[in-house]
């Protein structure tokens, strides 16, 4: 019943033109296809749609990388190659039938590697197993969109709408939109820069889809009905890399076309070719930095850092990522490196670390 709905709204929404005066209409479908979608989408309690056998992983390491693409893409290969970890790899599709875990080791980091099955096309919409292989990828640090150099945008669009429809955004910012739901006192809306997509009428038909009737909303950008909804539902917002297979097979002049594709790297799994532009691209895409300690009157350990996302980087993070207990007991920090004015540097719990900083740790 609920994809007979979701047809039904999807046609009107095709059958309606685009303009000023159908924005309102078109506003509240997109609401209801939003919210009929992640209906159709969300596994029904006594049903097999939910994470499944093999498909439920526990995180380890500082972070979680995704592979994702078509079948017999070399999503396997590529990952035997980083991981040293045996995930099947045959000359027919659907060789990877359940989530394959590896650890990566880079930098002094560790970094866990997924391989995803295939998905296929109408996966948002509940086929084949591609609502489980989605779930894990909303739970990625970083998704891999692995992809045949040979077709690579056609793959590439498909999966983005796939992913799209399962409310994850690739390489994008969350929109800068301030939403709590309230107890009572209606819909407060109020806006830092002209809206030219949205008005209070239409922000308050897109709430009552959802049947919210009391809520704070606070627009900081010129925002659309699509970023709104976003909001509305938490949709995920996750850094991706396309990962161009089987360069081995395209000409240098092909090859100069590929590397004009946004967020790519062409590599050859097979060969191992490019591997370390893939990695470094992966750092930097992950966010990640080192910080090495230094014990009292030793030299620095620049064999085992401590990782931290760049986000979170300050010497409480720090602490409390060696030990909980830390921060109890801190007294001062001595630090080395870039973030330091002077070195060392002495700092509190709130200084800012920056990439390879040594630090030292004085307790109380």
């Amino acid at each position: 019943m609920i994809l007979f709905y979701f047809l039904l709204v999807e046609a009107e929404m095709a059958r309606t033109q685009k303009n000023k005066a159908t924005s309102y209409h078109l506003g509240t479908l997109k609401a209801k296809l939003a919210k009929l979608r992640k209906e159709l989408i969300t596994p029904t309690s006594g049903s097999s749609g939910g994470g499944g056998v093999g498909f439920d992983v526990a995180k380890t390491g500082v972070a979680r990388i995704g592979f994702v693409g078509f079948p017999s893409v070399g999503k396997s290969t590529l990952m035997s190659k980083l991981t040293g970890t045996f995930s099947a790899v045959a000359a027919y599709e659907f060789t990877t039938l359940t989530t394959v875990p590896g650890v990566l080791q880079y930098k002094g980091a560790k970094i866990q590697i997924l391989d995803l099955p295939g998905i296929v096309e109408g996966a948002k919409d509940g086929r084949g197993r591609g609502r489980q292989v989605i779930a894990v990828a909303r739970t990625c640090s970083l998704i891999y969109l692995v992809l045949d150099v040979l077709k690579p945008l056609t793959h590439k669009k498909i999966i983005e709408t796939e992913l799209e429809g399962f409310g994850i955004r690739l390489n994008k910012k969350p929109p800068n939109i301030y939403f709590k739901k309230k107890e009572k006192g209606g819909i407060n809306m109020t806006n830092t820069v002209p809206l030219t997509y949205l008005d209070l009428d239409q922000v308050k038909a897109v709430l009552s889809e959802y049947k919210i009737h009391n809520a704070d909303i606070n627009f900081k950008c010129d925002a659309t009905v699509d970023d709104l909804i976003d909001v509305i539902e938490g949709r995920i917002y996750i850094p991706a890399i396309y990962v161009l297979n089987k360069i081995d097979q395209i000409s240098i002049e092909e090859l100069d076309l590929v590397y004009k594709i946004p967020h790519a790297v062409p590599i050859s799994a097979h060969h191992e070719w490019n591997f370390d532009e893939l990695l470094e691209k992966m750092w930097e895409y992950l966010n990640l930095i080192r910080i090495y300690t230094k014990p009292k009157g030793q030299l620095p350990d620049y064999s085992a850092p401590v990782v931290l996302r760049s986000s979170l980087c300050t010497v409480e993070d720090f602490c409390n990522s060696i030990h909980r207990g830390i921060v109890k007991q801190f007294k001062y920090a001595l630090v080395w490196g870039s973030s330091a004015k002077h070195q060392p540097q002495k700092v509190g719990l709130s200084h800012v670390l920056a990439d390879e900083d040594v630090v030292q740790l004085v307790k109380q």
